[in-house]
């Protein structure tokens, strides 16, 4: 652990510099010096534009200059000066009805990345955006401002997805998304690996810099180049603002808090989790609150849409315990039931429940990392379970399903990535009470290329449905899950590909699953 005597910010050196540099990215400074775009090598727009975390009167906004992303500066090939970069937004796609105009400052602090915010725009409405850097255009991306806060919307239309693997597969589930007719993407974290890159898809990646696993922000860097060096990626990205937190893998798998899961010196592991997470804001359409301060970064965070539904985004790994009994899968666990266990951390919980009590959405959804619900490996009378999840701290469980219930939210949906299969299954108050009440719904959605092809039905699956009654249904071929939430029905579809080791595989619509207002639990 870090001595209490100095601060993360001290050990960090999170000092004015680059405090400045990061905050005149977002727009919350504005400065009349020049700071003109030098001549450019290329297009500085490789990697694509964004925008995210919508309100019912803005969004913010996301690109970063990179005319070269694998640059053995870092730099993405360009200059180590600070450079202006303007925006536009508009009623159409041709901008001939501009609304905003502004301009930012991208610096090489933060890999030229800029995060302008815009606001005082009209609820419910569809935007085009663009970015200017020097005599260079972005491509156009559109987005989507919420309702109202007081409006009762008729409907709203999302897809979630997870779990990207550059080298297991191509990305072409994006380019399927970003086809259909939707409001907003939730993305639940794994947005890339950690892992060194070798022989893939492709072949063998010659540049000996990505065989090595990922540990700082050079090199952090130089992943996030790569994954979004994928057309459709960065296609999905420019059609819907989208919604983001992190699992592990954006840093390292199964972390835990300040703990490695390869026993790293604290110090040492801190250093990598704020590079980590650095790289990752340099790269996502996250708002100024997201800005990391060193190893840490303000994550949950709530986002309404009308008085339909709202969106509880959950951090299940920056305050979590470590994991049960050394991690790993365990029929014998006491620990995972040790009431002062937390995955939550006690600020973020009590933040959790009393959202349930003041929200007036119909609709409760928790984007969650790793799965809330059961999931026993053991189809006898015994129970064997992994303790990374949910299923690793089930009393911090049984105090959420239950004050959900006590406080009688109408209708609680539980949004989760991580496991490279397809759920469907209802939230038990008590998974140990075969007569435990249903109090909530989970959808837990397959992996976007992890894990490979995969298949219909595994043995694995066969055993699932065997073992978890309250599992209703289960798939693991890759694809992401399309919503479509109404006053009175939930309906999740599954779309799978039937490959991703070969391009351009067709969707298809695998099943739907409901629910209905006020009845808690799937109806497949």
């Amino acid at each position: 652990m870090v001595a209490p005597s100095v601060s993360r910010r001290q050990m960090f050196g999170f000092g004015g510099a680059t405090a400045v540099a990061l905050m005149l990215g977002t727009g919350a400074w504005e400065t009349q010096s020049a700071f003109a775009a030098p001549p450019l090598k290329g297009d500085p727009f490789t990697l694509g534009v964004a925008s995210g975390d919508p309100t019912s009167d803005g969004f913010v906004l996301w690109t970063r200059l990179a005319p070269d992303p694998f640059a053995q500066d870092g730099l993405g090939g360009m200059p180590a000066t600070r450079v202006r970069v303007q925006y536009e937004v508009a009623l159409d796609e041709l901008f001939r009805r501009v609304v905003r105009r502004g301009s930012v400052l991208a610096s090489p602090e933060l890999a030229h990345s800029v995060h302008p915010e815009v606001h005082g725009l009209a609820p419910d409405r569809t935007y085009w955006f663009r970015f200017k850097a020097g005599s260079s255009i972005s491509p156009v991306g559109r987005t989507r401002t919420t309702p109202a806060p007081s409006a009762s919307p008729r409907e709203l239309k999302f897809a979630f997805a997870s779990c990207q693997a550059w080298q297991d597969g191509y990305f072409t589930a994006y380019h399927h998304m970003a086809q259909e007719d939707l409001d907003l993407v939730v993305h639940l974290g794994d947005y890339l690996y950690e892992y060194g890159v070798g022989t893939n898809k492709r072949g063998v990646v010659t540049d000996p810099r990505f065989h090595t696993e990922t540990l700082d922000l050079a090199r952090y860097r130089l992943q996030y180049g790569l994954y979004k060096s994928e057309a459709p990626l960065r296609e999905a990205h420019a059609a819907f603002p989208w919604i983001m937190t992190f699992d592990d893998h954006e840093v390292e798998n199964n972390w835990a808090d300040e703990t490695s899961e390869n026993d790293e010196d604290p110090a040492g592991f801190l250093l990598r989790r704020a590079a980590a997470f650095q790289a990752l804001y340099e790269h996502a359409p996250l708002r100024r609150a997201q800005l990391p301060k060193g190893p840490d970064v303000q994550m949950y965070r709530r986002l309404p849409y009308g008085r339909l539904a709202d969106f509880t985004m959950l951090d299940t790994r920056q305050y979590r315990d470590d994991q049960a009994c050394g991690d790993g899968s365990s029929a014998d666990c006491a620990e995972r039931f040790d009431k002062h266990r937390t995955l939550l951390g006690p600020r973020q919980r009590a933040w959790v429940l009393a959202g349930f009590s003041r929200s007036p959405a119909r609709w409760q959804i928790l984007g969650n990392q790793a799965p809330m619900g059961q999931t026993d490996q053991d189809p006898g009378p015994g129970t064997t379970v992994w303790t990374d999840p949910w299923d690793g701290y089930v009393a911090e469980r049984n105090r959420l399903l239950a004050h959900a219930d006590n406080r009688g939210v109408r209708n609680l949906v539980v949004i989760t990535g991580d496991r490279h299969q397809n759920y469907a299954w209802d939230l038990k108050r008590d998974y140990s009470d075969p007569e435990s009440r249903t109090v909530g719904s989970e959808f837990v959605g397959t992996s976007i290329t992890s894990g490979g092809d995969g298949a219909d039905m595994t043995a694995q699956g066969r055993t699932f449905l065997a073992a978890n009654p309250h599992m209703k249904f289960f798939n693991s071929q890759r694809g992401y899950v399309r919503v479509t939430v109404e006053p009175d029905r939930w309906t999740s579809d599954y779309r799978v590909l039937p490959f991703v080791t070969k391009p351009d595989a067709p969707i298809s619509t695998r099943a739907s699953v409901v629910v209905e207002d006020g009845l808690p639990g799937v109806q497949v």
